[in-house]
C-alpha cells in the first residue's frame, strides 16, 4: 500500500495498464510532454514513448473520433478531455458513433474507449472549467459512466474501465484531486496540496464497474451520492448527529439498484445529493428508482440537495456548491418528516 492522492492513483492506473497491455494508448491535449494540465499523465510519454502517449491538437471531436478509430482497430485508447466543459465539441462522436457501434454492427465491431475528464468546481475555474455534465452521458445508452470519490476507487475503476470492451466516460472530481479539503466542507481546501487522501495498492487491481460502495453503515437514513459530495455527506451526517448510511454510487451507469434498495428498505428515509444542476440532474433518476423500488418502505419524502439551475456562477461558487450547511438542513428535513 502507498499513500496517494487521486491524481497519483489515476497516473498509477494508466501506468500499470500500459505496462500490462501494449495495446493501451493515451491521447489528448498536453498529455505527453507536459503531463496533463492536472499532471495525471505525468511521466507516461517519457516512459512509453510518443507513439503511445500522444499529444493531440485542441480538437475534442478529433480526439474522441481518433480514439474510436484506434479502438476499432485493436487498441485500447484512453482519451483525456482537459475539462468536462470542453467535451461538447466531441459529443456527437460519443453519442452517434461510440455509443452505438457495437449495437448497430451486431457486435461485429466495438471500440473499447475510455474518456477521462475532470469535472465539477472547487478550483475557482469559472463557468467554462467547472461543470458537472454526468447526467447527459448517463442518458446515452451504450456507454458506462463512472465518477470515483477517492484514490483507491479511482485507480481500480479506471483499470476496469480500460479493460472493458464497452466505452466508458470517466469523470474525475477535481476538487478532491489533490487531497481532502480541510475543515468546513463549505469552504475550499488547498487546491494544489499534495496531502494524500488514502492508501492505494501499488499493484494492479480492479474495482468492478456497476457496483456501489457503502461508505458508512447506518440505520436512520440513507444518503445516496458520488464524487466530492461523498465527503460532504460524511461531514454533514456527523454535524446533524444522524446515523446515516452513506452510499457512493461510483458507477452511475449501470446503476447498482440492489444496493440502494437494500439500504433504503433498512432505513426508511433517503436523501440524494449531487453537485450538478437540479432539473433533469442525475439525482432525479436516483429518486425515481428509490420511489419505484422502495415506496412502501419510505417513512418520509425523498429529499434532493443539488447545485442551482443556473450556469456555474463564478462569483458565487461556494454558495452554489452543495456544502455542509445545505446538506445538513436536508438531512434534518428528512429526519423531521413523517
Amino acid at each position: 500500500m502507498a499513500q496517494m492522492n487521486m491524481i497519483q492513483a489515476i497516473n498509477s492506473a494508466m501506468d500499470q495498464a500500459m505496462a500490462n497491455d501494449p495495446s493501451v494508448v493515451v491521447l489528448g491535449e498536453d498529455v505527453g510532454y507536459f503531463g496533463g494540465v492536472f499532471r495525471c499523465t505525468d511521466g507516461l510519454q517519457k516512459k512509453y514513448g510518443e507513439h503511445r502517449v500522444i499529444d493531440a491538437p485542441i480538437a475534442e471531436g478529433g480526439i474522441i473520433g481518433t480514439a474510436i478509430g484506434l479502438g476499432v482497430n485493436g487498441l485500447r485508447p484512453v482519451a483525456e478531455i482537459q475539462f468536462a466543459d470542453y467535451i461538447y465539441p466531441g459529443f456527437d462522436q460519443v453519442v452517434s458513433e461510440l455509443a452505438r457501434l457495437r449495437y448497430r454492427s451486431d457486435s461485429t465491431f466495438y471500440s473499447p474507449v475510455t474518456i477521462r475528464t475532470p469535472c465539477g468546481g472547487g478550483i475557482r475555474g469559472g463557468q467554462t472549467h467547472s461543470q458537472s455534465p454526468e447526467g447527459i452521458f448517463t442518458h446515452v445508452s451504450g456507454i458506462k459512466t463512472v465518477m470515483p470519490s477517492n484514490p483507491f476507487d479511482a485507480k481500480g475503476l479506471l483499470i476496469s474501465a480500460i479493460e472493458s470492451n464497452d466505452p466508458v466516460v470517466f469523470f474525475e472530481p477535481k476538487r478532491i484531486y489533490n487531497g481532502p479539503f480541510d475543515g468546513d466542507p463549505d469552504k475550499p481546501g488547498i487546491p494544489w496540496s499534495s496531502h494524500p487522501l488514502g492508501e492505494v495498492p501499488e499493484d494492479y487491481y480492479t474495482v468492478p464497474l456497476g457496483k456501489a460502495s457503502i461508505v458508512e453503515e447506518g440505520d436512520e437514513m440513507t444518503i445516496i451520492t458520488y464524487g466530492t459530495l461523498v465527503h460532504v455527506a460524511q461531514a454533514s451526517a456527523r454535524a446533524a448527529g444522524v446515523n446515516a448510511e452513506i452510499i457512493d454510487v461510483r458507477t452511475l451507469m449501470p446503476l447498482d439498484v440492489d444496493t440502494l434498495k437494500a439500504s433504503v428498505e433498512k432505513t426508511g428515509r433517503c436523501l440524494v445529493a449531487h453537485e450538478a444542476t437540479r432539473f433533469c440532474g442525475y439525482g432525479a433518476e436516483l429518486v425515481a428508482t428509490v420511489q419505484e423500488e422502495c415506496f412502501w418502505c419510505l417513512e418520509a419524502p425523498i429529499e434532493r440537495v443539488t447545485g442551482w439551475d443556473t450556469p456555474y456562477p463564478h462569483a458565487f461558487e461556494w454558495q452554489y456548491f452543495p456544502g455542509q450547511k445545505r446538506m445538513t438542513a436536508g438531512i434534518r428535513k428528512v429526519m423531521e418528516a413523517g
